[in-house]
This record gives structure tokens, sequence and C-alpha cells, in this order.
């Protein structure tokens, strides 16, 4: 595509200013190198190329030079040379600050933008609106990965910088949003493009030393993010409290969890009736607890669990058995099974015997 002309505008004089030079040999003033500052930063608003820019200031010197530089007078060619060297810097220096001040500017709007996207707020026509800008189409469905390393990011840091260059390599045609937020990595993309979010966390992981991601399921318009970045923020949540160390969560993998904890006060009531005998133990529950939860792990299999718990097959054999005696429940029996699983998962969920229930 053909670079849009430049007007003779942006010059601004500049032929004269070299002519004068050319005459005296004297260097440009305060005022002329603010005028050339001011063009500058006219020239970027305007939407302008630098590189056009400086190549039509070299233009005009060569088109101006038999005028300005009087034939082979070296002072006047050591003067306009100067010269040129002086407009065009100053020149350069207005146009960076616009592009600086540009910068910042877009920076704020798309920090705002993603803040008000992420917590809901703002009027829901108006935010489809502004997601145009970025590169995103609300009416469609859309869902939210999340990574959590070891430190907090921001998106100056080196982990975000690696993984947003990872993606526009691979995906530079796609329509994807990606950002910190709270310290997390964050990115947000159509959800009928699953690759793009499992390459995101495949790049998170090893960009944040091996820290965890979550991805919420597609959900269609702009309540459709934050409801996907919530369940992606609950899967990480959900991954702390019961121990799960898989490098990638699907949200949708972990529906069963919020529906166990739904009612808070039956669940503490399975934990008390089920576990409770355990705080009887010597060494209290903590130990058989944390037994049976490698044991349902493990898929029940006794060997594969004493290998877990670095016990003997005997060892582990008294400890199912004295759980056994305790609770009433027979861990190795399906139709006991499913309740004392159901209340190990209860009590990971509830932090019990940390807390009180």
């Amino acid at each position: 595509m053909a670079e849009p002309e430049i007007p003779d505008r942006f010059l601004g004089g500049y032929a004269e200013i070299l002519g004068e030079v050319a005459g005296t040999g004297r260097r440009l003033t305060r005022e002329e190198l603010e005028s050339r500052r001011t063009l500058g930063r006219e020239s970027a608003e305007a939407g302008h190329q630098l590189r056009a820019l400086v190549r039509l200031h070299l233009a005009e010197t060569r088109a101006s030079w038999p005028a300005t530089a009087r034939g082979t007078d070296a002072a006047a060619t050591d003067a306009v040379l100067a010269a040129v060297e002086q407009a065009v810097d100053a020149f350069a220096e207005g146009f960076e600050r616009a592009q600086r001040l540009t910068v910042r500017r877009e920076e704020a709007a798309r920090r705002e933008f993603i803040d008000d996207l992420l917590y809901g707020r703002s009027d829901l026509g108006r935010l489809a609106e502004r997601a145009t800008r970025f590169g995103l189409r609300l009416s469609r469905a859309h869902a939210v990965a999340v990574a959590a390393g070891p430190e907090a990011y921001t998106e100056s840091d080196a982990a975000p910088r690696s993984v947003e260059a990872a993606l526009l390599t691979r995906f530079s045609g796609r329509k994807i949003l990606l950002t910190t937020k709270d310290g997390r990595l964050v990115c947000i993309a159509p959800g009928s493009q699953p690759d793009v979010l499992r390459y995101f966390a495949k790049q998170a992981h090893a960009a944040t030393d091996g820290g965890q991601v979550a991805v919420g399921r597609p959900h269609r318009g702009p309540g459709g993010v934050v409801h996907s970045y919530d369940e992606a923020l609950e899967a990480l949540d959900m991954a702390e409290r019961m121990g799960l160390d898989d490098p990638v969560l699907y949200s949708a993998d972990l529906l069963v969890y919020p529906v166990l904890t739904r009612d808070r006060q039956a669940m503490a009531d399975l934990v008390r009736s089920e576990l409770g005998p355990l705080q009887q133990a010597r060494g209290g529950a903590e130990p058989l607890l944390e037994t049976l939860s490698v044991y349902f792990d493990a898929g029940c299999v006794a060997a594969e669990t004493a290998r877990r718990l670095a016990l003997s097959v005997r060892a582990l054999t008294y400890r199912l058995e004295r759980i056994h005696q305790l609770t009433g429940s027979d861990p190795s029996d399906p139709i006991h099974r499913y309740s004392l699983q159901t209340a190990v998962i209860g009590a990971r969920l509830l932090d019990w015997p940390a807390k009180e229930l």
C-alpha cells in the first residue's frame, strides 16, 4: 500500500531556514528549533511515518542545495549540514514525544477497558463498542485463561512479553487480548479457537517456571468474558485447596467441586459424620485423612498408595483398618467408598481439620 502524501506544511519554511544558514553560517534559533518540534508532534498526530518525514526533509535539502550552499563554499556546506542535523533532530524529538504520549494514552485506555471487561463494569453496549478497538467481538463467545506463577507479573516483565511474542508469532491474524491482572497472566480468545488458549497455557507454564494455568469455559457477550474469567480464577483457587498439581486446569473438568460445596452446611455435616471420629486417632485426623486422600487418588490400589506415602503395604493396610475401626466405613468397600471419598473432598474444600466446621 502506498504511503499517504505528506503535506508541505510539515516542512514549515525548512528551505528558507537553510538559505539563511548558508548565507550567514548561523545556527538555528531557539524559536526555530521549537517550531521543528511542534511540526514533528503535529506530523505524528496526523499519522505519518517518521521514516517518510525524514526522507521528505532530505529530499528538500537536496532540492534546495544549489541555492543554499552557494556552490562549493566549504563553510556554507558545513553550516547547512549542521542546520540539517539540528532541524531533523528537533523534528524527530517532537515526533517521538507525541508517540510516547499516544502510547501512554493507549495503555491507559487499554487498562481501563480490561478492568471494566474483567470486573463487569460499564454499560454492556458501550463495552462491546470499545472492545472492537482492541480486536474483540463480544457478541461472540470468548474464553479466558489465567496463569499464576511463583511471583506477581506486570505487562513489562519478561514472562508476559515472551508469551505475547510467542502468541503473536503463531497467531498473528487471530483476535487475542493478552494482559496481566493482579499479578497473573490473562489471555482472552474466541471460544471457537481453543488451540490459542492451549498454546497460551504451554507458553505461560514455561515462562513462569512451571506456573499453573486455568482455562474457563467459553461464554457469549461482555458478561461471558467475566464469567469465564471468574471460572478460571475459581479453578486456580480450587487447585490450591485440593492440592491439584496439574499444569493446566479446565474449569469444565472441575464443575463437581462447586456443586459439592454449594450447600456448605450439608457438606460440613457429612465431613463431621464420616471423618470426625478420625480425630480420636493418635496424632489426630490429618495422617489418616492424608492416607484416604492418596488412596482414592491412586485408584484405591494399595501398592501404589503405599509407594506414594513411602509406606510398606502392611503399614498401609493397618492404617486402612484403623480408619474402618474409627469411622465404621471400610475404604475398600464400594458401598462405603463413595461417602468416604465425598467427605475427603469436602474436607479439602473446607480446609478441615485445620479449620473448625
